[in-house]
């Protein structure tokens, strides 16, 4: 969002925070006219004198005015609704979906609100592509696609921002346009919010344009391997970065390099990492990646996540909320040769028992099955039944 108001006024404060907390104090004021400071420092969690720092330069500007608490002026309300994309909001929809109750276990409020959206959706996440395992796909369900577009909503980057889905076997480009379409019935192009999808898979990417062809949706798809470096154009142009990385050390350090090279140079942004959950070792190892990164992490949502099919992972996985700061630096700032993708880093042969007539079939990486669904999909070589036991599992 680029916006001259907000960066004076950021200019003119001492804040570290980043740009994105005193848009987020006009909103606060804009949707409760009349909130006090005091409820504002304790809604963004910052001190007192700062949030009278940031009022003071708000009404210095002439976007707000003090009486009983504080209001917009015209030219606050102008600047929110127009520069910032809130004017034709539908807002009582965007209230109830920023208080409701969606978290795992109370997915009540989500369904009740957005019943006949994720109606509609249903048919277009039943027709996509089937997963392709061997690069760690997984398709989470609706309901899942759609909570992470309402957390992009609560999060403050939905309306009115650049956002950055680096692989959506997922469809959460697909699922963030919708909702803007939802709150924006009247004019969906109100929102001045611009999806794009960096995808390896050209059959997701052809999936995604044909949806936002024929349904008029913000998006736009780019083919690209994160192994090798991001094109210059698109480097620290974006608001937030959505991903669902590899499951592998490597393939989590790869893709957050990537999203921290497509984030704008701004403290604050979020990057929302779906990851496994990990033993305690794993998981410190993680930690230490994030923090020699500069991201923070500022909150983790056990089985945020879930899936259909993929048991090996318990159908569930985390997400974990990162916010840039002012040490960010990306791992690998260029191309990547190593391996990143499960089958790949751990390198494991399965043979498989023919159910029917006893034939033994090896499945492993870059063998002629990669995978147990590929050698039911082609049958057994011998009788052509799909049906077999897993008999032995060893390391190579």
């Amino acid at each position: 969002m680029n916006n001259e108001a907000i960066d004076s006024i950021y200019s003119q404060v001492s804040i570290k925070d980043g740009k994105k907390v005193i848009e987020n104090i006009l909103l606060d004021i804009y949707f409760k006219p009349g909130i006090s400071t005091k409820d504002i420092a304790r809604k963004t969690l910052l001190p007192l004198p700062i949030v009278a720092a940031i009022k003071k330069e708000f009404i210095k500007a002439g976007i707000i005015e003090q009486g009983r608490g504080v209001k917009c002026t015209l030219r606050g309300t102008r600047l929110i609704e127009y520069t910032m994309g809130f004017g034709a909001l539908d807002r009582d929809m965007y209230q109830r979906l920023m208080r409701g109750n969606w978290q795992p276990g109370g997915m009540e409020d989500l369904r009740k609100e957005l019943h006949e959206l994720m109606g509609k959706l249903e048919a277009i996440f039943a027709g996509r592509p089937q997963v392709d395992v061997t690069i760690d796909q997984s398709s989470c369900t609706l309901e899942t696609s759609m909570k992470r577009a309402v957390l992009a909503l609560r999060n403050g980057v939905l309306i009115g921002r650049d956002i950055v889905c680096l692989g959506d076997d997922d469809l959460v480009s697909v699922s963030l346009a919708f909702l803007l379409k939802e709150l924006y019935r009247q004019n969906p192009h109100k929102s001045n919010s611009r999806i794009h999808v960096f995808e390896i898979d050209k059959r997701i990417i052809s999936y995604i344009n044909y949806l936002a062809e024929h349904e008029d949706l913000p998006i736009v798809c780019y083919e690209m391997d994160f192994r090798v470096q991001l094109p210059q154009d698109f480097m620290h142009q974006f608001d937030c970065v959505f991903t669902d990385p590899p499951y592998t050390l490597p393939g989590m350090n790869l893709f957050l390099s990537r999203a921290i090279q497509l984030l704008k140079p701004d403290v604050g942004l979020p990057i929302f990492l779906s990851f496994a959950h990990k033993s305690p070792d794993f998981t410190l190892e993680m930690q230490r990646s994030i923090t020699e990164m500069g991201l923070l992490v500022t909150s983790v949502l056990p089985r945020f996540n879930e899936y259909i099919g993929a048991e090996i992972i318990g159908n569930t996985s985390q997400m974990i909320v990162l916010q840039s700061t002012a040490e960010i630096k990306e791992r690998i700032a260029s191309e990547y040769k190593d391996a990143i993708y499960t089958g790949e880093v751990k390198r494991t042969i399965r043979s498989y028992q023919c159910k029917e007539c006893s034939q033994i079939c090896q499945v492993g990486y870059q063998l002629q099955w990669q995978t147990i669904e590929q050698l039911k999909q082609d049958g057994c070589p011998n009788c052509r039944h799909s049906t077999f036991e897993l008999i032995q599992k060893r390391g190579t």
